[in-house]
């Protein structure tokens, strides 16, 4: 099947676009990047001479997509599994005459969202902040312990959902983590958490940075290669409203 038939594109024009750039999202759209004034006629065209990059591009990023049935659904999930501190969640969603969403977790095993819950994008709002709260209780003592054993310090650790990126270090020695890194398997968490506090040091990915990686984590090679397709972890309920931002 042609890329035209399977893939779906939208249009952005871009003051500082010199000519049209073809991107792939994570979730499968093709986004369209034109100067202004471009005629779109020509579109299509275009689109058709890049059909073996797409088919390619295409091919890649089904390799990382989920194949668990549940992470593949869309709207709201029933079901969050955080593999990283070991937990599964049930969902559950109970109307009420109010314009605010509420949260509480029962059990360790439940999360209720009580309140306006016939709005989608109130609920995924509440769920992501609530995402964010686990990896900060969680993910914060983790690289502190970590960078204890590894003689490796930081200054403070924040969380938030990067589109393209699991982690980064500033300057200053903060470390900013996906909180995204919640629904990967532990090794690879750790890992990630290797990378940036080496990222203290050397504020690039020299052979100086690679050789302290691999002091701290000697098996690095393989969980790089590991956290190229880790996407496959990340339900795309969450990777289709975090697109639509």
């Amino acid at each position: 099947m042609s890329p035209l038939e399977s893939i779906e594109y939208s249009v952005r024009e871009s003051k500082r676009a010199k000519h049209v750039n073809l991107r792939l999202t994570r979730t499968g759209n093709l986004e369209v990047v034109i100067p202004v004034g471009f005629d779109r006629a020509e579109i299509p065209s275009i689109i058709s001479k890049h059909e073996r990059w797409l088919n390619r591009a295409s091919a890649r990023l089904a390799k990382r997509q989920p194949t668990d049935p549940h992470l593949a659904k869309e709207g709201l999930p029933n079901r969050i599994e955080l593999r990283a501190i070991a937990q599964e969640w049930l969902i559950e969603y109970t109307p009420a005459p109010v314009t605010r969403i509420r949260m509480s977790e029962l059990d360790d095993t439940v999360l209720i969202l009580w309140g306006n819950t016939p709005n989608e994008d109130l609920c995924q709002t509440a769920l992501t902040q609530w995402l964010t709260r686990k990896a900060d209780q969680h993910f914060t003592p983790w690289i502190r312990r970590l960078s204890d054993d590894i003689g490796l310090p930081f200054n403070r650790a924040t969380f938030r959902g990067q589109k393209t990126r699991w982690g980064s270090c500033s300057s200053q020695k903060n470390i900013s983590l996906n909180y995204k890194l919640l629904f990967l398997p532990a090794p690879l968490v750790n890992y990630v958490f290797i990378h940036e506090l080496a990222h203290t040091i050397h504020m690039n990915h020299s052979d100086q940075f690679w050789h302290l990686v691999e002091q701290k984590e000697p098996d690095y090679r393989r969980l790089d290669k590991d956290l190229n397709d880790a996407m496959q972890y990340i339900p795309r309920w969450l990777e289709v409203w975090l697109a639509s931002r």
